[in-house]
């Protein structure tokens, strides 16, 4: 998890004043604690800045913002390409000239170079960018084909300003903050802020599988580039265990992609069939042992029983180093505060103070990068009211 930042005065204003730029970006240290850097452009009117948690290629070369051979592409990232291999290889045969040794995000940049905005439908990964071409002085806000990694924006006063979350556009005074009525009515009813509305007025998100294109003279449009009902296909004609294989096969692809780190990983194990399953895929081909990490709660509530017997049985069928951690009520108090920092937006599922514990967890254990089985519930219609 990377931090982004931008600001465009496409009114030519006022140029970028750099400490703002920069408190800004650092208001997000907790995304990125590993590097942070920023750039300028030459006229003054455009700032990009970066805070960088080191998952691919850890060398200062792969550092950000990051430019093309000449400078005149820029680039703020934050996600992870799968396939990014495959893609270099390819750009690589075309003639390109990589200077890192395999960073996702010049890839980025030299397919940008190919292929234009089209590119974007070669990525599988999660990720939101910038890319800014100095040139033509037009800027370009990818967000990825779910939505996993998040992009706001706003515009004021003759500047466009983005970043990864609200609170770093809010570092900038002059914004209004104030209360969006229509996305707290769709939030009292949906328990979340539907895209492209946020609880902050005037404060937008790219929606999932979107991008934006930003002319010299502040023009934008928001584009669509992939919806998911695009590619259902039906199966009718297929056997139960023609399904079964399918699906199994598109699963252990999908973990064996999410595995590629220079950084340790680990997977999140509730002991529930979602998590297990995931971390039975983890492990096939591992050569390193598997850290598995577990969060369950203090005394017993009906609503949620500890499955820490489950969750213990799959790790040490797997082999792996298994961590867990008990919570109580003191915890949840004294996480309140935090969680109104974390959480930019309001979201009516107390998942966040697992997920919050269980990362804790694994970071304490030098673990950087998990895995977990989040969404197979919805993707799958695990609940009742689902199907």
């Amino acid at each position: 998890m990377c931090g982004i930042v931008g600001i465009f005065n496409f009114g030519m204003k006022e140029k970028i004043n750099p400490g703002l730029l920069i408190e800004m970006r650092d208001e997000m240290f907790h995304r990125g604690p590993d590097e942070c850097g920023i750039w300028i452009s030459k006229d003054g009117f455009t700032g990009l800045a970066h805070r960088r948690l080191s998952i691919i290629d850890l060398s200062k070369a792969a550092s950000q913002p990051m430019s093309n051979e000449d400078s005149s592409v820029w680039i703020i990232y934050n996600g992870e390409i799968y396939n990014h291999l495959k893609i270099r290889k390819e750009l690589i045969g075309k003639g390109h000239l990589f200077k890192t040794d395999h960073s996702d995000t010049e890839v980025v940049i030299h397919s940008f170079e190919e292929w234009g905005i089209n590119c974007i439908n070669k990525f599988r990964g999660m990720f939101a960018f910038c890319i800014w071409d100095d040139k033509k002085k037009e800027l370009w806000l990818v967000r990825d084909r779910i939505g996993i990694k998040p992009i706001y924006f706003t515009v004021n006063n003759g500047r466009f300003i983005f970043a990864s979350e609200i609170k770093s556009i809010l570092v900038d005074k002059i914004i209004p903050r104030e209360v969006n009525k229509v996305s707290f009515y769709n939030y009292l009813s949906f328990l979340t802020s539907p895209a492209p509305e946020t609880m902050f007025k005037g404060i937008n998100k790219i929606p999932s599988g979107s991008y934006l294109h930003m002319r010299k003279n502040g023009d934008f449009k928001i584009y669509k580039y992939w919806d998911v009902l695009d590619f259902i296909k039906p199966v009718e004609e297929k056997s139960e265990e023609e399904i079964i294989s399918k699906l199994l096969e598109d699963l252990e692809t999908s973990v064996q992609y999410r595995k590629l780190s220079d950084v340790p990983t680990g997977v999140f194990l509730s002991g529930g069939i979602d998590s297990s399953i995931n971390a039975v895929l983890f492990s096939k081909n591992s050569r390193e042992v598997v850290n598995t990490f577990t969060i369950g709660y203090e005394g017993e509530n009906p609503s949620y029983l500890n499955e820490f017997i489950y969750a213990k049985k799959i790790s040490d069928l797997i082999g792996a180093n298994y961590h867990e951690k008990i919570l109580n009520i003191h915890d949840f108090i004294g996480f309140l505060k935090d969680l109104v920092f974390y959480q930019d937006e309001p979201i009516g599922d107390p998942v966040c103070f697992p997920i919050y514990f269980v990362s804790k967890l694994a970071k304490d254990n030098g673990v950087t990068v998990c895995q977990l089985g989040e969404g197979s519930d919805e993707l799958f219609m695990g609940y009742p009211n689902w199907q």
